[in-house]
């Protein structure tokens, strides 16, 4: 059974350890956790030195991995170094990536920075993911690829979105064209063709998914064209489409969902 993680946006309110016992309960082989809040003031779960202890007893205890920590934006005024401490404590709960954001208008700067970060999580083992939004500086699968060839590091790879691919006007020929050691993992999730323009596009984003096959999106012909071993996230938050579910609900419709998609998948490489 191909193992899916369950990104932590899908049911962010729930917290660590508890948000382990419910990806278990719901399906999922792996969690995403958001040790960094997206915003000042954004909810996050911090790492310390305490709670990986006890995060490491409670993973074991439901039998479920941690695939990814997110969610680091690297923008102008990012400072590495600073982020060592976290990556080493991220590394020692099981993590084997980071995912980030691109927020810097200079691409050579943001590549040199996208490149520090990756030397740093290596020292650790772990490798960064860029994610790419519409509604952020690097906001397609073109821009995303440029930053990840020009920091040309062994564990600095793309994270696909399958919602952020369709906004941004991606295609699965594209994605094709991605070489597989550039791709690091895959986002699960479903939205009516329909654009939410860009006054609603983040708050789509953000509580406004579609479980996978209830929308309208090319799911199949973006799977079909990625890497058979490509690790693989589901995050579906769906506070304003599905308001009659509660949390472990939406977690386990998603999986449920994501499990009737990979059944019809037929990877070309």
């Amino acid at each position: 059974m191909t193992p899916l993680s369950l990104a932590h946006l899908t049911v962010l309110d729930v917290a660590p350890p508890a948000f382990f016992d419910l990806a278990a309960q719901a399906g999922y082989q792996k969690v995403g956790i958001r040790v960094f809040p997206v915003a000042p003031g954004g909810t996050a779960y911090p790492l310390s030195r305490p709670t990986v202890i006890e995060w490491r007893r409670r993973l074991a205890d439901a039998g479920v991995g941690v695939h990814d920590v997110e969610f680091l934006s690297i923008a102008p005024q990012l400072r590495v170094n600073n982020y060592a401490a976290t990556l080493a404590l991220a590394a020692e709960l099981g993590a084997k990536r980071l995912s980030v954001s691109g927020d810097d208008a200079n691409f050579e700067r943001l590549a040199e920075n996208f490149g520090a970060l990756c030397d740093l999580a290596a020292g650790v083992g772990i490798g960064v993911d860029l994610e790419f939004m519409r509604f952020r500086i690097v906001g397609t699968l073109p821009q995303a690829l440029d930053i990840v060839k020009r920091a040309a590091r062994p564990n600095g790879r793309l994270l696909i979105d399958l919602l952020h691919l369709y906004r941004s006007g991606g295609t699965a020929a594209m994605l094709r064209d991605v070489p597989a050691a550039l791709l690091g993992s895959v986002q699960l999730c479903d939205a009516p063709l329909r654009d939410p323009t860009d006054a609603g596009i983040t708050d789509e984003a953000r509580q406004g998914r579609l479980f996978p096959g209830e929308g309208e999106l090319p799911l199949k012909d973006y799977m079909d064209a990625l890497p058979a071993d490509i690790p693989l996230s589901v995050e579906v938050p769906a506070g304003k489409t599905h308001p009659e579910l509660g949390l472990p609900q939406r977690a386990a419709r998603a999986c449920a969902a994501s499990r009737e998609l990979l059944k019809s998948w037929r990877p070309s490489r």
